[in-house]
């Protein structure tokens, strides 16, 4: 088991290990979703569903708190966790987590959405993302700037020699054994696209946090929609986190639509690569033809 205050292997802004000192609540709610898969996302529903439809926050952040996140390079995760342990305890807490148990602690009565994405689509995205990073964020926590000149550079460096694509088939192998749990909710990103109203009743009627009136319900499908979202990409930017802040303005949303993965420079050598990853960790078919393309579980 890692040290409390000792840094695991990672970006130096993010400690998974503070995830072990929380003390949670019974009414707790955490997004688990791997990176680029459609986590803002996911978190603004969850808020817009507590919220019964705020379009007045500033920063989803601040509303859905991400708990592996260090504030400064000076910070100890006892100071990140007497954060989290000091929220207010009138509401549910909402909480952002990139991991899946062990890792990310598992309860019975703490509710757990998690969202899964075609990986290829996650790979992708995640090149772009990090291409929006400022350099001013990699200076002031001592990292090396992460941008990669086209798909298979970054796809060498970052996914076959550094773990990013077998972290995500780990991701969804962890969660896939819980999948049955009534505190455990499965979504794709590919059905969650191609049924916005439908997946947020999913949501809805997981958590429980309704009754909603006519008005409170379409408030809410606005508020999630990507256009809105779009045209308010300053609240998911996380710029009230860092500072300097991590994501240049316009970098957090990018399409809100899935299946162009390979338009985007995924080619067949790589994905056939990836694939071959991605079996050596699910063995079960059933969970890797899930992966890729959704449906019910």
């Amino acid at each position: 088991m890692a040290e409390p205050n000792k840094k695991p292997s990672g970006p130096p802004w993010l400690n998974p290990t503070i995830q072990s000192k929380i003390d949670w609540r019974d009414d707790d709610v955490v997004v688990s979703v791997p990176s680029k898969s459609g986590t803002t996302w996911t978190m603004n529903i969850v808020h817009q569903l507590r919220t019964k439809g705020d379009c007045n926050f500033e920063d989803i952040y601040h509303e859905v708190k991400w708990i592996e996140v260090m504030d400064t390079p000076k910070s100890t995760v006892d100071d990140m966790v007497k954060n989290i342990n000091d929220m207010d305890t009138t509401k549910p807490r909402t909480f952002k987590s990139h991991k899946s148990p062990p890792t990310l602690p598992f309860h019975d009565k703490i509710k757990y959405v998690v969202v899964a994405r075609n990986p290829e689509e996650a790979i992708i995205s995640m090149r772009v993302f990090l291409s929006k990073h400022s350099p001013e964020f990699f200076e002031h926590w001592g990292s090396p700037p992460m941008n990669f000149p086209d798909v298979e550079s970054f796809y060498n460096a970052f996914v076959k020699g550094g773990g990013f694509g077998q972290g995500l088939f780990q991701f969804i192998n962890e969660w896939w054994k819980l999948r049955d749990k009534d505190n455990v909710l499965m979504l794709h990103y590919s059905d969650m696209t191609n049924d916005h109203e439908g997946s947020i009743k999913k949501i809805s009627d997981f958590l429980g946090f309704g009754p909603f009136t006519d008005e409170e319900w379409n408030n809410i499908l606005k508020y999630t929609s990507f256009a809105w979202m779009k045209r308010h990409e300053s609240k998911f930017e996380g710029s009230t986190i860092w500072n300097p802040p991590a994501i240049m303005s316009g970098g957090m949303l990018r399409q809100g639509s899935s299946g162009l993965a390979r338009k985007e420079g995924m080619n067949e050598e790589m994905a056939a690569d990836l694939r071959e990853q991605g079996r050596a960790i699910l063995t079960d078919e059933k969970v890797f033809d899930w992966f890729y393309n959704g449906g019910e579980l």
